[in-house]
């Protein structure tokens, strides 16, 4: 019989795996199924989706899956928007964070679902600009104490290439290289990343200590709240131009346009020097940001 974990390994999109993990909450017993479907035939077989399960009765007979499936892909055809914008986190910590292990939740940040496997590991999903709250609230509540590897993992669209449930087993392969001495975040901003993720790590864009992806999630929502996203896309141009001439004379225009608040952002981050990949990591981050607001 499944459990839940291997109902949300078989999620193939971000829909179904939100779709799935509020069924899980919502109604845990649908998901208690202890008949067998018949063998695969011409006339007959199991469910077309888990291939375990009987197909549940229809109003033209029999549908093609089972009750579990079939519930979980009549919700997610209305959550296709929501796991666009939304991130999901696969933690590996040598305990659970409290909100999750005394059920109140997290007081800053809007989970959209949530699934405890055991006491090291859990996972959640949340809108992508709630992450820099949610991080926050987690160092604040726990400091040092808290140790081990947050995966921050995208969403998958049609279910064609990488599902979500193969984004999920590989990120949980992953987890046994790094040891409990500190906490960790791994950063994927695209599923095909999770396929060779060692080409992402060498170019310095996937593993950060705690404080230093808040400090970069701090920076990319001060540069998406000062440059608007035009500015952004022109910005991103010039700095990929390989004429240090050319790059120079439109320097000084660009500039031009933008307000001192702005320009004062740039010339203290002196991002003309920057690498690039440093600058292909910022925008990616603009992703998952909210506009920057002081306290």
């Amino acid at each position: 019989m499944l459990n839940s974990f291997d109902w949300l390994r078989r999620s193939r999109t971000g829909a179904e795996l939100l779709a799935t993990l509020e069924l899980l909450e919502d109604k845990p017993d649908l998901f208690n199924q202890e008949e067998i479907g018949p063998p695969h035939s011409a006339l007959d077989g199991p469910c077309r989706r888990c291939w375990i399960y009987p197909r549940a009765p229809s109003r033209r007979g029999t549908g093609p899956y089972c009750k579990p499936c079939r519930a979980m892909l009549t919700k997610a055809r209305r959550l296709g928007h929501v796991s666009r914008q939304s991130a999901v986190v696969w933690g590996f910590v040598n305990q659970l964070p409290k909100q999750l292990e005394g059920g109140e939740g997290f007081h800053d940040t809007r989970i959209l679902g949530t699934y405890v496997h055991d006491q090291n590991h859990f996972l959640l999903m949340m809108r992508r600009w709630e992450l820099k709250t949610w991080l926050q609230e987690l160092v604040i509540y726990h400091g040092a104490d808290l140790k081990g590897l947050i995966q921050i993992l995208p969403t998958t669209g049609t279910g064609k290439g990488l599902g979500m449930g193969d984004v999920l087993c590989r990120a949980i392969h992953y987890e046994a290289r790094f040891s409990m001495d500190w906490l960790r975040v791994r950063f994927f901003s695209a599923p095909y990343q999770l396929l060779r993720p060692h080409t992402r790590d060498q170019l310095g864009l996937l593993t950060f200590e705690v404080s230093e992806f808040l400090s970069l999630l701090e920076m990319a929502a001060v540069f998406r709240t000062l440059l608007r996203p035009e500015a952004q896309l022109a910005l991103q141009e010039l700095l990929s131009l390989d004429d240090a001439g050319e790059e120079q004379f439109y320097w000084g225009r660009f500039m031009g346009y933008l307000s001192p608040e702005a320009k004062d952002m740039l010339s203290a981050w002196r991002i003309r020097q920057w690498p690039k990949n440093r600058i292909k990591l910022l925008y990616e981050l603009v992703n998952y940001v909210a506009f920057y607001q002081p306290d």
